[in-house]
């Protein structure tokens, strides 16, 4: 037999006329009885290669690693969004950041700024649900410290930058020891909105806030209000319901003499005041009577709490009389 001559390529043997290639380290491998399939030698030089994460992951992880991790810590009572645009220069403070929330518990805050709208459950529920928070640290220290900074890997600090009375009682800013560290970096505050401001709101305008609840089905108890002021208030709402139908009403007599006057072929501007004449007089006499029923009611009210606090008084002088 006759074989045609061949040519080596890479350790192969390839015939000439190209029927078939053979692997000569394979052709040895499987005289010496070597039955692995074909590309697991390649498996075993990679070792554990075929257990290692996938590119996705390791990006991602690599990503993590270069992001700066910047920690901001409040209290955020009555979450609003002057707290949300805090967050927000906090989150883009640079292009890859990783953002962490501090928030003090109601015992920390109680002791050092005083009673919260909303307990620290609350609060910090409503920083879980801000879109700039990375991460929300609960139980945070009144004083941020070297082992918490360490503890959280935190690069920077932002806060704006008013000073915040430390737990000393010296008056000593509680970032003071980041800004010397040269951590600190500075949020603007949003003009014409706080925590304090809302409260100052409900508060300046608070008979009204209790009469909407009363109006809702809120009782007294619920509200915090003693008898007498549920009857003063239940009184207003009255007569606040009283002059808005008057009000109602007089629209409507205005526009029929307006079409009366279009009937009569009289000057409509004097129909119009006499119109404005007599309904003011009668808003007058009705005001008057409303105000002097809501001062019969009150005392009426008074009068019968006067007579339950004396009704034991009086019991108590029987009992020492008869005795």
């Amino acid at each position: 037999m006759v074989r045609l001559p061949t040519k080596r390529l890479n350790g192969e043997a390839r015939e000439a006329g190209g029927a078939r290639t053979v692997d000569h380290g394979k052709e040895e491998n499987a005289a010496a009885g070597d039955l692995s399939p074909p590309g697991d030698d390649m498996e075993a030089e990679e070792g554990e290669g075929k257990f290692a994460d996938p590119p996705s992951k390791r990006m991602s992880q690599r990503q993590e690693e270069k992001a700066v991790r910047v920690y901001a810590d409040g209290i955020y009572d009555v979450f609003h969004f002057g707290h949300a645009r805090s967050l927000e220069q906090a989150k883009k403070l640079f292009p890859n950041t990783y953002l962490l929330v501090g928030c003090c518990n109601d015992e920390v805050t109680n002791r050092y700024k005083g009673k919260t709208v909303m307990n620290e459950a609350e609060r910090y529920e409503s920083l879980r649900h801000c879109r700039w928070v990375d991460e929300v640290v609960p139980d945070a220290p009144w004083v941020i410290t070297q082992e918490f900074l360490e503890e959280h890997r935190i690069d920077y600090v932002a806060h704006d930058s008013l000073p915040y009375a430390d737990a000393s009682g010296a008056g000593k800013d509680v970032y003071e020891f980041v800004k010397a560290a040269g951590k600190f970096k500075e949020t603007k505050r949003t003009e014409g909105i706080s925590t304090s401001d809302i409260i100052m709101r409900i508060l300046r305008d608070y008979n009204q806030y209790v009469m909407r609840n009363l109006a809702r089905g809120y009782s007294r108890k619920d509200l915090g209000v003693s008898y007498v002021k549920e009857k003063q208030l239940r009184v207003k709402m009255g007569i606040t319901w009283w002059r808005q139908t008057v009000r109602e009403h007089r629209e409507k007599v205005g526009k029929k003499l307006h079409t009366v006057a279009k009937t009569a072929g009289m000057h409509h501007d004097e129909w119009v005041e006499n119109a404005d004449r007599w309904v003011a007089g009668f808003l007058e006499k009705f005001e008057e009577g409303c105000h002097i029923m809501e001062i019969a009611i009150r005392d009426r009210i008074q009068e019968h709490l006067k007579k339950q606090q004396l009704r034991p008084l009086s019991g108590w002088m029987s009992e020492t009389v008869s005795f």
